[in-house]
């Protein structure tokens, strides 16, 4: 839960104060102020019984983004892998491969999160919003030189779109995303997707705009 690095911080100042009034005698009575390895013990097992609650206490939309999240990544990296063998422009392979060392680190994440709480981690593709079709991927598999960057460029920007349409579901499910590690993944989501979308529409435009003297 979002709540929880709170709780920690709350918890190490009880047993700040706890042992500080044990060195120094001050407190309502000798008799009230506990052992400190006692205190200690007590404040970790309640701090670890939180922690663990809220790993099986994952809500149902943060299951489901982390789960739905990864094969679209994936497929993200399938798009951007074409690039090097397909006469993609400099400045093309160079946000593939932005995308690509982005995006696998994502994945590894997200996998990690899943399979903490014993869920299963997607291994087959999936439909989610901005998926490509079979016969959109396989069109850019095909094309070769500036219709690739054309082609890229089009289906990225889609493909973003539809992460970024993920992520305000996500955000607007009540009670979802309250944990801090899902909270951050989606905002960090979300923020570099819509940054890269912006970035692909003028890199699009001036694949469009006429060559100087034309």
């Amino acid at each position: 839960m979002r709540t929880q690095p709170r709780l920690l911080i709350l918890l190490l100042g009880l047993l700040a104060s706890a042992q500080a009034c044990a060195s120094t005698g001050r407190g309502p009575s000798d008799d009230a102020v506990r052992p400190d390895a006692a205190r200690a013990a007590e404040l970790e097992a309640l701090y670890r019984a939180r922690a663990e609650a809220g790993l099986q206490g994952a809500h149902e939309a943060d299951i489901r983004f982390m789960t739905h999240m990864i094969p679209h990544h994936a497929q993200a990296l399938v798009m951007a892998g074409f690039a090097p063998a397909n006469g993609a422009s400099p400045s093309i392979q160079t946000l593939c491969a932005r995308i690509i060392n982005a995006q696998t680190d994502e994945i590894a994440i997200m996998s990690r999160w899943l399979s903490d709480r014993g869920l299963p981690v997607p291994r087959e593709p999936m439909h989610m919003p901005g998926m490509l079709t079979p016969e959109q991927l396989a069109e850019l598999e095909s094309a070769r030189g500036a219709d690739f960057d054309r082609f890229f460029l089009q289906y990225m920007i889609q493909h973003h779109n539809g992460a970024v349409t993920m992520v305000r579901e996500l955000f607007a499910t009540d009670g979802a995303a309250q944990d801090d590690f899902v909270f951050k993944l989606a905002s960090d989501i979300h923020v570099d997707q819509a940054t890269e979308i912006a970035r692909m529409e003028l890199m699009l435009e001036a694949l469009a705009a006429p060559e100087p003297g034309g």
